[in-house]
């Protein structure tokens, strides 16, 4: 596995070892750059920029789609290779992979007109937009391919080049994917460096990036705001979230039950959408615990790439730590319908947990826990229960529940979320933008609003006559 660098596959200066969470041995060395590597990509960016904005969209996005068929093509070593370096079983590895190829074909299709506001005999005003340059496009090791296709495609679509950084922890698909696109895109066009851990710092603060993609924790990306600050350099940041799922007094118990129960622990419950904690009144909730705890006795902890698994383990020790760390103090302060601790053995389990009769102040109620542990939380009244819902410091998604689909609308009109659905869940059509509220996020992904993150407004006022 190399580096791609400036057109050509390269070692890194250094290496990692990389740790299959299944069963906790290192299964293989990762490429890591270092600080001379990092700028010469950010020098080969900057060379490459001028001819590749210059190409045009439809040359451009021949490039993308070129790459979304060199992908499909090797899917199923991606998805392999996927399910080791990050633990989620085969099945979920394949959807990521398909997820990835649609997200390039998506973007490659896209164009940016310039946008007319005023045309008359005496001016025309117009708004145009331009790439903003070298893009560093930074992503976590929950999706580490699909992230980094909804980063790389809208940045290239737009004009851009861009310089990849993939977690410390899931280099390896990224790296893959970097090998297709040398034999692809110009040389500097698309980069892709492994990291040690402080690669990303580099590129945040370098005065030749644009503009920085993240996605990760909250906590990470206030440190990407304030490297950002010194070159006052763009940013699109999508962070934590504690997504409520909401059940009305109207809903259908037994119908909601699974798909809160996929929503909680797809994944093993390390998804920025997924479902963080659910609210139901007082008297649906005897019968929704013992729903999800029937989801959970069905569910198949183990090895990704063991036929029947339907839950793979934690991606990486320290995530692991946190959540036996927060198991301890679920067990303490409430009460564990199922699961409530670590499986014994290799690897980096967590049985499925359902916990109820938490209180509000509880850190698995009021921190995203990006595990499969999920709080099962009583209301009284909808009044209580929009206040707490919203207190707290994140807006990424939410859900509501019920059988009217009016009044599930009215009630996710009072959801501080960047996003709420209805009576589903992860629909993400890739032509609807999304953004977090609050500590959840800045900027849009995905559709025209995405594409648009990576560019400059540049308004065009011409008095004519």
């Amino acid at each position: 596995m190399q580096l791609l660098i400036d057109g050509e596959l390269v070692d890194g200066a250094r290496a990692i070892d990389l740790v299959n969470p299944a069963d906790g041995q290192v299964f293989a060395v990762a490429p890591c750059a270092d600080a001379a590597q990092v700028e010469r990509a950010v020098a080969a960016g900057q060379r490459a920029f001028a001819d590749w904005r210059a190409l045009g969209f439809a040359e451009r996005g021949a490039r993308i789609a070129a790459l979304a068929d060199a992908l499909e093509g090797r899917a199923a070593d991606f998805a392999a290779c996927l399910t080791q370096e990050q633990g989620k079983p085969l099945a979920e590895a394949r959807g990521e992979i398909e997820g990835a190829v649609a997200a390039l074909r998506y973007h490659a299709g896209l164009r940016l007109e310039p946008v007319v506001l005023k045309d008359s005999a005496t001016e025309r005003v117009v708004e145009q937009r331009h790439p903003l340059g070298v893009v560093a496009a930074i992503v976590p090791w929950n999706y580490p391919l699909l992230l980094l296709a909804l980063k790389l495609a809208p940045a290239l679509i737009a004009g851009n080049v861009v310089i990849a950084k993939p977690a410390p922890t899931t280099p390896l698909t990224t790296l893959m994917l970097g090998a297709l696109a040398a034999d692809i895109f110009p040389a500097g066009v698309v980069q892709m460096l492994g990291d040690a851990g402080d690669v990303g710092a580099m590129l945040t603060a370098h005065p030749g990036i644009a503009h920085v993609s993240f996605t990760g924790s909250t906590a990470t990306g206030r440190r990407v705001m304030a490297a950002a600050a010194n070159t006052v350099k763009r940013f699109t940041l999508e962070l934590g979230g504690n997504d409520p799922a909401i059940l009305l007094d109207d809903a259908d118990v037994a119908a909601v039950a699974p798909i809160l129960f996929d929503g909680a622990m797809g994944n093993a419950g390390q998804v920025c959408l997924g479902v963080k904690r659910i609210y139901a009144p007082r008297a649906l909730v005897p019968a929704l615990g013992a729903a999800l705890v029937a989801c959970a006795q069905r569910a198949v902890v183990g090895d990704g790439r063991a036929a029947g698994t339907t839950i793979g383990p934690v991606q990486n020790a320290a995530q692991y730590a946190r959540l036996v760390d927060l198991l301890a103090e679920v067990r303490a302060q409430g009460r564990v319908l199922h699961g409530g601790a670590a499986i014994e053995g290799s690897g980096y389990y967590i049985a499925p947990t359902i916990v109820t009769d938490l209180p509000d102040a509880a850190r698995l109620v009021q921190e995203e826990q990006f595990g499969p542990i999920i709080p099962l939380l009583a209301y009284d009244e909808e009044e209580e229960l929009v206040r707490r819902v919203n207190d707290g410091p994140y807006g990424l998604g939410a859900s509501v529940w019920t059988a009217d689909a009016a009044r599930g609308q009215a009630m996710a009109a009072r959801i501080d979320s960047g996003l709420v659905w209805v009576n589903r869940l992860f629909d993400l059509p890739f032509d609807v933008p999304i953004g977090g509220a609050k500590q959840s996020g800045i900027g849009r992904h995905q559709g025209l609003a995405g594409v648009e993150e990576f560019t400059q407004i540049r308004i065009v006022n011409a008095a004519l006559g």
